[in-house]
């Protein structure tokens, strides 16, 4: 009875250890990538503020659409 306990809970023990394993040679194969867009940081940030503004003025002009300008708009 207790024999069997011990295997069991080294079966699961080894199990952590295999998925331990797999987890870091995941891991390490995944290298950060640097990004090859030929943008500068600063250039990037003007991208994407600009993007962000496009989005939320999209939003805004749902919302004041109401139900037919394609969703966003609450039943009142």
């Amino acid at each position: 009875m207790i024999d069997d306990f011990r295997q069991r809970n080294s079966e699961r023990g080894n199990q952590r250890d295999r998925d331990r394993e797999r987890a870091q040679a995941r891991a390490g194969s995944k290298t950060k990538q640097p990004r090859n867009d030929g943008l500068t940081p600063e250039q990037r940030r003007e991208r994407d503020a600009k993007a962000l503004q496009e989005k939320t003025a999209r939003k805004a002009a749902m919302a004041a659409g109401g139900i037919n300008a394609g969703g966003g708009g609450k039943i009142k």
